[in-house]
């Protein structure tokens, strides 16, 4: 848990930062491609802000435990604050995708992540088997899958 999060399997995944969407962040042109991925769209709601140890310890294993299933090394964390009309404050989504990223890299993952901040141009090339498109609504005592 975050609350909401979109899990897919990617032959690449593209961004090119667009729009810069908070004022205290710093300036960033960056464009990057990766490829052989998988990609996480993490949403933070404004309700996570009081579970704080849970909502980085459920998405950790959950990300684990989906790129044991697609067969991938990697995962790419990309904040993507539309999967709810709930949302955190920018500084505890930004807090909290850098915990579960910095969890990810001490389990031996290999984490990218997307500019905080900005809006981005993206482009995303999904595989085509089930488990290749994978979303995940928790609830307020559902733990890991």
């Amino acid at each position: 848990m975050p609350q909401h999060f979109l899990l897919f399997d990617t032959e690449y995944f593209w961004f090119d930062t667009f729009s810069k969407t908070l004022e205290n962040v710093e300036d960033i042109k960056e464009e990057e491609k990766i490829e052989t991925t998988a990609v996480v769209f993490i949403h933070v709601e404004l309700e996570d802000e009081e579970k704080k140890n849970k909502i980085i310890k459920n998405p950790v294993k959950n990300f684990k435990w989906y790129l044991n299933k697609v067969n991938k090394e990697g995962i790419i964390l990309h904040s993507f604050a539309h999967l709810s009309s709930s949302t955190s404050s920018p500084e505890f989504a930004s807090q909290i995708i850098s915990e579960i990223k910095e969890k990810l890299e001490n389990k031996g993952i290999e984490v990218h992540t997307t500019p905080f901040g900005y809006f981005s141009e993206f482009s995303i090339h999904v595989r085509g088997e089930s488990l290749a498109k994978f979303s995940k609504r928790f609830k307020k005592h559902q733990d890991i899958l």
